[in-house]
C-alpha cells in the first residue's frame, strides 16, 4: 500500500492521520474545504491537498484515484446529509480492492449487541433531538452513512472512538467489537492513538468488514481488567 487519501484531512483527526501516514511512507493526498487548506500548510509539498466539500462527488472522484486506502472522517456536520453523502462517494469512486476506514463515535451500533450506559443513551437522545434543530450536527445522518457501509460488500472498517483527549501518544488502542465490553470501561483515548489506529487499519486483516471500538492501551480498564489486550483481541 502506497498512496492513501485522507477525506476530512485538516481536521485535528485528519492531521493526526496525515502524520501517522507520512511517518510510515504513505504518499497522502487529502481532501478539506476551501478556507481549511491553509491549516495544513506546515506539511508543506509532503502532499497534495482537494480543496472542496467531503461530499462533493467530483471532488472525491479525483482524489481517490490510484489510492491504495481512504480514511474518512464521518463528520455529521449539518442536516443537508452531508455524512451519509461522504460515504456514499467514497464507496462510489474508490478502487474496488481499496481499504476503506471510517471514523464514527461509540453511538453507532452495527449489530445491536453493544451495551451503553444511561449516561451515554442520554447524551446521545439528547444529540440527536437538539442536533438538527441547530442545523449544526445530525446524528441520524451519520448513523444512516455507517448503515451503508455495513451493507456495502467493500473492504471497510468502522472505527468507533471513545471520549478523546489531547496528549503524547500511547501506542495502539485496545479495541472490543461491542461496546460495554468492560476493556472499554475507562471510555478516554489519545486523539492520536485514535488517528494511529485509523492508519493501522489499512493493513490489519483482522478489522476488514468490523467495527471496533477502542480505547487507550494505557486505560485503567485495559490494565486492570484485561491487560493481555494490550494489542487487540
Amino acid at each position: 500500500m502506497k498512496r492513501i487519501c485522507i477525506v476530512g484531512i485538516s481536521g485535528k483527526l485528519g492531521q493526526y492521520m496525515t502524520k501517522h501516514a507520512l511517518d510510515l511512507g504513505y504518499d497522502v493526498v487529502g481532501v478539506c474545504r476551501p478556507e481549511s487548506v491553509g491549516k495544513l500548510d506546515h506539511f508543506g509539498d509532503r502532499i497534495t491537498v482537494f480543496p472542496g466539500r467531503t461530499d462533493d462527488r467530483d471532488v472525491i472522484r479525483e482524489a481517490v484515484k490510484g489510492c491504495d486506502g481512504v480514511l474518512t472522517v464521518l463528520a455529521p456536520w449539518g442536516v443537508d446529509n452531508y455524512a451519509s453523502g461522504t460515504a456514499q462517494a467514497v464507496m462510489d469512486f474508490a478502487a474496488p480492492d481499496a481499504r476503506l476506514i471510517f471514523s464514527c463515535g461509540w453511538h453507532i451500533t452495527r449489530d445491536g449487541k453493544d451495551r451503553y450506559s444511561w449516561k451515554l443513551r442520554l447524551v446521545e437522545w439528547l444529540v440527536r433531538k437538539i442536533g438538527p434543530l441547530t442545523r449544526f450536527v445530525d446524528l441520524n445522518d451519520q448513523i444512516e452513512a455507517t448503515r451503508r457501509i455495513f451493507a456495502s460488500d467493500r473492504l471497510w472498517t468502522v472505527v468507533r472512538g471513545s471520549d478523546l483527549e489531547e496528549g503524547p501518544s500511547e501506542g495502539l488502542p485496545v479495541w472490543a467489537e461491542h461496546v460495554g465490553d468492560p476493556v472499554l470501561a475507562s471510555n478516554l483515548t489519545r486523539r492520536t492513538d485514535f488517528a494511529l489506529f485509523m492508519v493501522h487499519a489499512l493493513t490489519d486483516d483482522r478489522l476488514i468488514q468490523v467495527a471496533p471500538a477502542i480505547v487507550g492501551r494505557n486505560a485503567p480498564s485495559v490494565q486492570q481488567i484485561r491487560p493481555e489486550l494490550l494489542l487487540g483481541p
